[in-house]
């Protein structure tokens, strides 16, 4: 089964390489705008936007979007703007726990769709002003949602998780993989 995959995201390609998936990368080009307010159905909407778009492109194939983002204390923490704000993000979320909701669309050869989401928690330790500034002059986490990449540098700021890692990571690749293969 090769799949097209509406991301442009490194770390969806290397999970879905990892378990051998055959995949082609048409990223979706969307505007992305939801009236959602609840992250898991946030992510579940973009994630729908991006995989209708990119299947106009390639019907009859099958389509596999996502969308990722970080909550903490009911709001979502997007990309960090820059590093004052990835400082902020950083500070406000040391030595706390958060959720990462991960939203996710396939649809098939013959349009029909399904959507779901997956929630981490993410415990993370007490962090110094410090040690969060040395991570952020490594400049990883300015493309990460919640201004942290847990399968990089910023590994050494999570204390634990409660769930699906590879949801952190950017797909819940178990679940996906048990959707795309009927499991």
């Amino acid at each position: 089964m090769k799949i097209v995959l509406a991301s442009g995201s490194p770390r969806r390609k290397e999970l879905l390489s990892q378990a051998g998936i055959d995949f082609i990368v048409d990223p979706a080009d969307i505007e992305e705008n939801t009236k959602e307010i609840l992250p898991n159905k946030v992510v579940e909407d973009l994630s729908r936007q991006k995989a209708l778009a990119v299947y106009k492109k390639h019907e009859g194939e099958i389509v596999l979007a996502a969308d990722t983002v970080v909550a903490f204390d009911d709001k979502i923490l997007g990309k960090p703007k820059d590093e004052d704000d990835a400082l902020k993000m950083l500070l406000e979320l040391s030595g706390r726990e958060h959720q990462v909701y991960t939203g996710v669309t396939i649809v098939r050869e013959d349009g029909s769709i399904t959507t779901f989401s997956e929630c981490t928690t993410v415990f993370m330790y007490q962090n110094t002003e410090a040690a969060i500034r040395d991570y952020i002059a490594s400049k990883e986490p300015m493309d990460k949602a919640g201004a942290y990449g847990i399968q990089g540098l910023g590994a050494v700021l999570v204390k634990g998780i409660k769930g699906d890692y590879n949801n952190v990571v950017g797909l819940p690749l178990a679940k996906v993989y048990r959707v795309l293969y009927n499991l």
